[in-house]
C-alpha cells in the first residue's frame, strides 16, 4: 500500500454555469437544458467520489480538503485586474469571463478552493506527508490563460500550485503530463518560456482549442524544447496512448529529470465521452498511471500528483478514475469496468493502429536528441 491522498470538497461540486445548453449560449432558438447546462457538471466528479466510497477504496486513501489559494498565490499567475473583475462579478451574482466559463454567485471562492486542492496535493507530496496524491479539482484549470479563462477553466489550477511550490523553495524542476483529450493550452502558455517546467500534452488534434497544440510548438527563449505537444488523430485508442507514453513521454521525462511529476488527469479521451472521438478505456488510464508511477519511482523518489481536469461521461468517468486510484494507492480493492467488452471490440483494427504507430514514430524520431 502507498500513502495516497485524495483531495476533495463538496463545495467544488456546487460550481454552477447554467446559462449554456451543452456548449451553446442560451438564447434565440437555443432552449435551456433541464440540468446544469454545461457538459462540465458536478456529477462526473461526485460519482467518482461515490464509487470509491461504495467499493471501499476510499478506506485505502487519505481523504482531505484544503484551504483556498491566497491572493498572493493567484498573482503569481493571474493579473490583479482579472482577479478583481472575477471577484466583482462573483459577488454580484455571477457572470462570464473569457469563453465558455460561466459561474454563479460565489464562483470566485469555489475556483480558489479548486486551485487550493491542487496546491495542497502538490505541497503534501513535496513536504513528504504523502507518497502521491489526487486532487478532485472543479472547476478545472488547464485551458485558463493568465487573463482569459476558457473551456470551463476559471483559474490555472496546476500553474498556481507549481508557482507556489517554487516560491516556497519546495521544488524547481517540475514536469506536467496532460492527458486530457483537449490541448493544455493554458499550462503551455504560462510556462512556454520556462526551462524549469516541462509541459507535455497528448490530445486529439484540433479538438479544443482549434488553433493550438501543434507538434511544432516547442517553447520559446530559455524554455525552448521544454514544451511537447503530441496531437493524435481522432480514433486513436488504447494501443496508441500506451505507445505515446512508452516512446515519447517516458524518454522526455528521463531527459528532463524532474523533482516531481504532475498529471493533468482528464478522462475525456474515453470512448464514450461526448466531447471527443478517442477510444481509451479504464484499462488505458490504469496502465498509463502505472507507467507514471514507474517513471516517478525512477526519477523523483515516487513523487507524483494528479489533478482532475475534464471528462464528461457521468457513467464512465468514475470507472476510469477508480482504475487510476487503484494504481496510485496499490489497493487490492478493484471494480470491474462495465464497458470493457464493448470498448475492446471498438478499438482500431491493425491497419489503423499501424497508421497511428507511424505518426507516433515520426514524432518520437523528431524529438530524439
Amino acid at each position: 500500500m502507498r500513502h495516497t491522498g485524495f483531495f476533495t470538497d463538496e463545495r467544488c461540486f456546487w460550481h454552477a454555469g447554467g446559462n449554456y445548453a451543452f456548449t451553446l449560449p442560451i438564447g434565440g432558438n437555443v432552449q435551456p437544458l433541464a440540468a446544469s447546462g454545461l457538459p462540465e457538471n458536478p456529477e462526473t466528479k461526485r460519482r467518482l467520489k461515490n464509487l470509491i466510497e461504495v467499493t471501499g477504496l476510499a478506506r485505502d486513501l487519505e481523504i482531505r480538503s484544503a484551504e483556498p489559494v491566497s491572493r498572493d498565490d493567484l498573482l503569481r499567475v493571474h493579473p490583479a485586474a482579472f482577479i478583481d473583475e472575477f471577484k466583482r462579478l462573483s459577488d454580484a451574482g455571477g457572470g462570464e469571463l473569457g469563453l465558455r466559463t460561466p459561474f454563479a454567485q460565489g464562483g470566485f471562492e469555489i475556483a480558489t478552493l479548486s486551485a487550493g486542492l491542487a496546491r495542497q496535493a502538490l505541497f503534501s507530496v513535496l513536504q513528504g506527508d504523502l507518497d502521491n496524491t489526487y486532487a478532485l479539482s472543479r472547476p478545472p484549470g488547464h485551458h485558463c490563460l493568465p487573463d482569459f479563462p476558457n473551456g470551463f477553466c476559471l483559474l490555472a489550477n496546476i500553474a498556481i500550485a507549481i508557482k507556489a511550490a517554487q516560491a516556497e523553495g519546495l521544488a524547481k524542476r517540475i514536469a506536467v503530463v496532460d492527458w486530457d483529450v483537449h490541448h493544455g493550452n493554458g499550462t503551455e502558455h504560462i510556462f512556454y518560456e520556462s526551462p524549469d517546467v516541462l509541459t507535455i500534452s497528448i490530445h486529439q488534434e484540433h479538438n479544443y482549442p482549434l488553433d493550438s497544440g501543434d507538434f511544432a510548438d516547442r517553447g520559446a527563449g530559455k524554455g525552448e524544447g521544454a514544451n511537447i505537444n503530441i496531437p493524435l488523430p481522432p480514433g486513436a485508442g488504447h494501443a496508441a496512448y500506451l505507445e505515446v507514453i512508452e516512446r515519447i513521454i517516458r524518454p522526455a521525462l528521463a531527459g528532463f529529470e524532474p523533482e516531481i511529476i504532475i498529471i493533468a488527469c482528464g478522462f475525456d479521451a474515453a470512448a464514450v465521452d461526448p466531447l471527443s472521438r478517442m477510444l481509451c478505456t479504464a484499462e488505458t488510464y490504469r496502465l498509463m498511471t502505472r507507467h507514471m508511477i514507474e517513471a516517478a519511482d525512477d526519477l523523483c523518489d515516487g513523487r507524483l500528483v494528479m489533478v482532475h481536469e475534464g471528462g464528461y461521461s457521468e457513467v464512465y468517468v468514475p470507472f476510469c478514475g477508480h482504475a487510476v486510484l487503484e494504481e496510485l494507492s496499490a489497493s487490492s480493492i478493484t471494480t470491474p469496468d462495465p464497458l470493457a467488452d464493448t470498448l475492446a471490440v471498438r478499438q482500431p483494427n491493425e491497419r489503423v493502429q499501424r497508421f497511428h504507430s507511424d505518426i507516433i514514430a515520426e514524432m518520437a524520431a523528431a524529438l530524439a536528441p
